[in-house]
């Protein structure tokens, strides 16, 4: 199948490992030109060193410099972009109520702020153009909390508020932004969050796996192509008509309809 993305301009948050890795080579094998970042140059060198058509920048979504810095580069290299991929590192796990007033503000400006800063200097030239992508990675825990999470469960919800309506303020424009939830992909991340809770219940992190997966209809974790796949048809051109939506990519995990 021809995903209509050749000669397109992608920006992938966080893809120098993980989920936001797996989009970028998937997007750059389909032809598009993707810039891969990651906080520290080096790795997003050594991400796009495998990726055809692929320019490596720093940045630190909590760094304003680093983001002005990434957005002159982008105009510089790339003249705008076609997709932008919302993508980054989880916050520090742990009980909602004992999170400090500081570390939200943090993490929301992180998380949240900074990455729309990014989408709304880009998004005029894709309504104008009449053709734009726009794909946030989210997390189960917007459909159903993941406990010790509390800090990703309320600052992602936030994303999906904005995702959604913001799709029906571009929908006339060609422009489509859409929300991708997975579920338990086994990535670094989730390997952290196996170990944190292994600590605070003092059980072995295998067992703390193998009670993870046996909650999955599927039995097991997804692998990160069988996510990317599904996030890069959803940033592709046969994917016009579907805007404002979460898709779950969870081998069946969240209970809700």
């Amino acid at each position: 199948m021809d995903l209509g993305l050749t000669g397109k301009r992608a920006l992938v948050m966080g893809s120098t490992r993980g989920m936001g890795q797996g989009i970028a080579a998937r997007l750059a094998a389909e032809g598009a030109h993707v810039a891969v970042c990651g906080r520290k140059l080096v790795d997003a060198e050594a991400s796009a060193t495998d990726m055809q058509n692929s320019r490596a920048y720093a940045l630190d979504l909590s760094d304003q410099a680093s983001i002005d810095a990434l957005i002159a580069s982008i105009n510089a290299d790339f003249g705008g972009l076609d997709i932008i991929v919302c993508n980054g590192g989880g916050p520090p796990p742990g009980n909602i109520a004992d999170v400090a007033a500081e570390t939200w503000a943090a993490q929301f400006q992180a998380m949240f702020i900074n990455q729309l800063s990014i989408v709304n200097t880009f998004l005029p030239g894709m309504r104008e153009r009449k053709w734009g992508r726009i794909l946030v990675v989210s997390s189960s825990g917007i459909v159903q909390p993941i406990p010790n999470l509390g800090i990703s469960n309320a600052i992602r919800a936030s994303q999906v508020g904005w995702a959604k309506t913001l799709s029906s303020e571009v929908a006339p424009d060609g422009v489509t932004v859409n929300t991708v939830a997975p579920g338990r992909i086994h990535t670094d991340r989730v390997n952290q969050i196996d170990a944190a809770a292994a600590t605070k219940q003092g059980k072995p992190v295998e067992d703390i796996a193998r009670a993870s997966q046996a909650t999955i209809p599927m039995g097991r974790y997804g692998s990160v192509a069988e996510f990317a796949d599904t996030a890069v048809y959803l940033l592709s051109a046969n994917a016009s008509y579907i805007t404002g939506s979460v898709v779950k990519v969870d081998g069946g995990m969240i209970r809700s309809v």
